[in-house]
């Protein structure tokens, strides 16, 4: 990039923080550069001064340096090479490969990108999975660090601005599979409520997000529709389900905070339905004993999206992780009785 461009927040990027969009077009930006380019005055939102963890709104104007993506990638030859037991790690989480994808079930537990205090996470490995590339492949949608299953790396930019597109245009579809607390009634529907960030933050000052009823939306500034779908595949009694869920949008924590705001909050999520939080409904809470709940029962099961090549249907899905299948074999509910899409007679686009 040989001069400073502007650039206006899509209305699907805002209250995104700026230091992760502008990871969104710059793949390999590490965040001491962003730091730095804050702490010089040179990335700006609309002409003021700001900071990496400052909240984009849409329709604002954010002024981007000049940067060479390559020496910043490469952190001015002080980028950390990654170790041979991560490199191993990070290979063998490859669930598909090509020219131009390549797929990870990503492990419970690893950040996808780094942050503050963060220094281990897939972006960094990313030069592990070259595969034979001039260039590490580029991240190209994300997933909370606790949450395992698929996520997709673009091997060449062409394709990382084809896939974050259909991204951004909700051409895609993804199913998640969750252990919740309690039986979900009815067993299968929609839910709608907006979510905004809760002032306070959550334990340690991480994230939060607040459930707002629509009706409420207005009186609620910061508060952003959401939408996700749901159905019931299994239950044992009214003390735990198996349920799928689909993102309608794409909020943070979206999934998390809908579950829990009905009454059914993820099993092993200590931010939303911790230990001593208990389900309204049936009386369960987030852990629930014997050997079940130990850590987030949240896992990307499925995601079809189109080649950014061949524009066929790409559909790939991830083995449940480790602490969820002992779940499954506890509860006696078996992956294979799953349908591949449950959500199969929801509208056209409904689940992107």
């Amino acid at each position: 990039m040989s001069g400073a461009q502007e650039a206006e927040v899509a209305d699907a990027d805002a209250d995104q923080r700026l230091d992760r969009w502008l990871r969104r077009r710059f793949h390999r930006l590490p965040q001491s550069w962003i730091e730095r380019m804050c702490r010089k005055g040179e990335l700006r939102v609309d002409g003021a001064r700001a900071k990496a963890s400052t909240r984009l709104a849409a329709g604002q104007t954010v002024r981007i340096p000049p940067i060479n993506e390559a020496e910043a990638a490469d952190g001015g030859g002080r980028r950390p090479r990654t170790s041979p037991a991560d490199a191993e790690m990070i290979r063998a989480a490859v669930i598909h490969r090509d020219d131009h994808v390549i797929a990870l079930n990503k492990p419970s537990g690893l950040a996808v990108q780094g942050g503050s205090g963060v220094a281990r996470h897939i972006d960094a490995m990313a030069d592990a999975l070259r595969f034979g590339m001039d260039e590490p492949p580029r991240l190209v949608h994300r997933l909370d660090s606790d949450t395992s299953g698929v996520l997709l790396m673009a091997r060449t930019r062409r394709v990382a601005n084809a896939l974050a597109a259909a991204f951004r245009r909700r051409e895609t579809r993804k199913v998640y599979w969750a252990a919740v607390a309690g039986a979900p009634r009815p067993a299968a529907g929609v839910i709608r409520y907006a979510l905004a960030r809760a002032p306070e933050g959550g334990s340690g000052g991480l994230p939060r997000m607040l459930c707002v009823h629509p009706r409420d939306v207005g009186a609620s500034p910061g508060a952003r529709p959401a939408a996700t779908l749901y159905r019931v595949l299994a239950a044992a009694g009214r003390r735990a389900a198996w349920a799928a869920l689909s993102p309608i949008t794409g909020r943070t924590h979206q999934l998390r905070a809908h579950m829990a705001e009905i009454g059914h909050p993820v099993v092993g999520d200590d931010r939303y339905g911790g230990a001593g939080q208990t389900n309204p409904g049936d009386g369960w809470g987030a852990r629930l004993g014997e050997g079940v709940g130990g850590g987030l029962h949240l896992h990307a099961r499925s995601i079809v999206i189109a080649h950014p090549a061949t524009g066929k249907a790409l559909c790939l899905s991830a083995p449940l992780p480790e602490h969820m299948a002992r779940t499954w074999d506890v509860f006696e509910w078996a992956a294979a009785d799953a349908p591949d899409d449950p959500f199969e007679d929801a509208p056209a686009g409904a689940a992107g």
